[in-house]
């Protein structure tokens, strides 16, 4: 687990891939390619060939049949969002020169690919005008902002998934079949039926009583090796094909609880909410992110994988929005430093680091430092699957949820709520505490590599301030750092570091290896497990 997250964390230039429209084109000769026969023994009864075998069964020679079927259902997406720039800019942006919706002079509507000095388009790009893709006049009213993605159809009468981050805040979506073979097919207007952010998914309708051709979700699940076929619209290039693999499965990109899958297929700007196809024309996942230290292509593209794609789609389509189940906490991972503190014998499960006031959890008695180990009959291995388990189920249902509490197993009723379309409404309250004037004088443990103070002069308490951290300490590696507040030892509220002194001997009593700690940093808390170490140390 910890590999995973290692993965995810490393994950810092992720970019959307929708964008403008731009065309550049070199030749095999300006690049010094040439071509020679080679005479080959011609044998005129052997069939055309589509495929070949191996070891392991048999390999497509091309993938042009299949091609010929999917492509029809890919459409290119535009947007115009009057009055601003997107969210998609803000939030979406690669590292380089701009994320999707950022121009080389502040422009919304183009990006400057971050090219190497001897790349052959590095000149055209660098001697563009400043103010290319902006579109004409200067300040005063906001100009409309446009942006492209890609997309797919899904039913006969024109229901189409892209992005979320594609559509946000348009004012007016069109779609573009590539049904001319050149990239400037039949357009139709769209209106939107609804969206999932937690996803990135979003459900569009061609405003056409007109039959289109569909594709349909794989309900296979994708392996590791398996091909992929990706089809989008790069850089507004219209109907693009690329091929790879499936290079892995469950990947963890920080961007929620949801599991993307991971191919190599060249995906870039644009290709945001196209799909990418099995060798049997099915959609195996919605082409979503990429990651890359300049903003295009280096092999390592995410998609939403097909299961999830579909479970949102049946709720946008029956009723615009997606329903979830919501316990109302926050909650963290049991590394074997807090599973020791816990008494618990193996890291698993999510720890309860705070409470939803009014919340469901609130309200059925699960507390800050519960471990919630299980739901109903499924076991809980991080955060991320509790997180996922607790968004599957419907909104009033009532769980039974297993936590570790006081060294024992104990099962709570949980009647779930609905979880809120906002970050504000998942967490009410938690502002920030008055600033703390402690007292001068200071306790050193050495035991944590900490040196506290009491919280505050005079008047109710809360907590004791963390005055010095241990540079070569477990609890700097955890890191804490000087002006935390510690709140709790062990489950038990501190108000005076002679409490945290009591705390931490009695988890030496019960041969703990480490103490478990609930700290507030700014208006976040979280608990910490720090090693406990030999006084002497």
């Amino acid at each position: 687990m910890r590999s995973s997250n290692r993965f995810a964390a490393s994950f810092k230039s992720f970019s959307a891939i929708s964008g403008p429209a731009l065309a550049a084109v070199v030749t095999a000769g300006a690049l010094g390619v040439c071509f020679t026969n080679i005479a080959t023994p011609v044998r005129a009864e052997m069939p055309a060939a589509n495929s070949v075998q191996t070891p392991f069964g048999r390999a497509p020679l091309s993938f042009a049949d299949l091609v010929d079927k999917v492509k029809p259902t890919v459409v290119s997406v535009s947007v115009v969002n009057d009055g601003g720039a997107s969210k998609m800019a803000e939030n979406k942006g690669g590292k380089g020169k701009g994320g999707p919706g950022g121009g080389p002079g502040g422009g919304p509507g183009f990006s400057v690919p971050d090219l190497p000095e001897d790349h052959p388009l590095h000149d055209f790009f660098k001697n563009l005008p400043k103010d290319f893709g902006q579109g004409e006049g200067g300040g005063g009213k906001p100009k409309a902002v446009q942006g492209q993605g890609s997309g797919f159809v899904i039913s006969a009468d024109g229901y189409v998934v892209t992005n979320n981050h594609v559509i946000d805040n348009a004012s007016k979506i069109q779609v573009q079949f590539d049904d001319n073979g050149r990239g400037e097919g039949t357009k139709y207007d769209a209106k939107l039926i609804g969206t999932d952010p937690r996803t990135d998914i979003a459900l569009i309708k061609i405003q056409s009583d007109k039959t289109f051709p569909f594709v349909k979700l794989s309900d296979k699940e994708a392996r590791v090796g398996d091909w992929a076929l990706a089809v989008g619209n790069p850089f507004g290039l219209g109907g693009t094909v690329t091929a790879g693999i499936v290079s892995a499965l469950a990947r963890d990109i920080g961007s929620g609880p949801y599991d993307y899958l991971q191919i190599d297929a060249a995906v870039n700007r644009g290709n945001s909410g196209g799909p990418t196809f099995n060798l049997e024309g099915d959609v195996l996942g919605v082409n979503t992110a990429i990651y890359s230290p300049s903003g295009g292509n280096v092999g390592i593209a995410f998609a939403v994988p097909a299961k999830t794609v579909n479970e949102v789609v049946k709720q946008l389509k029956a009723g615009g929005t997606v329903n979830r189940g919501w316990l109302g906490v926050k909650i963290q991972n049991v590394d074997e430093d807090t599973a020791a503190s816990l008494g618990l014998s193996e890291p698993k499960g999510a720890l309860i680091s705070e409470v939803t006031a009014d919340g469901p959890a609130a309200k059925s008695g699960l507390k800050a430092q519960d471990a919630i180990l299980q739901i109903n009959a499924d076991k809980i291995a991080d955060s991320r699957d509790l997180a996922r388990k607790i968004a599957e189920l419907n909104p009033e249902t009532m769980v039974d949820v297993k936590v570790w509490r006081n060294n024992a197993e104990q099962t709570v009723k949980v009647k779930l709520g609905l979880f809120p379309n906002s970050p504000e409404a998942m967490m009410k309250g938690g502002g920030n505490d008055d600033d703390a004037k402690p007292e001068k004088s200071k306790l050193e443990l050495s035991q944590l590599g900490l040196t506290l103070m009491p919280a505050r002069n005079g008047g109710p308490k809360e907590g004791v301030v963390i005055a010095e951290v241990e540079a070569s300490s477990d609890a700097a590696e955890k890191g804490l750092k000087a002006g935390d507040i510690i709140l709790e030892v062990s489950g038990q509220p501190v108000t005076a570091p002679d409490d945290v002194v009591a705390g931490v001997k009695k988890a030496q009593d019960l041969k703990r290896s480490a103490v478990l700690l609930h700290v507030k940093s700014a208006d976040q808390k979280r608990f910490v497990a720090v090693q406990l170490k030999d006084k002497k140390g």
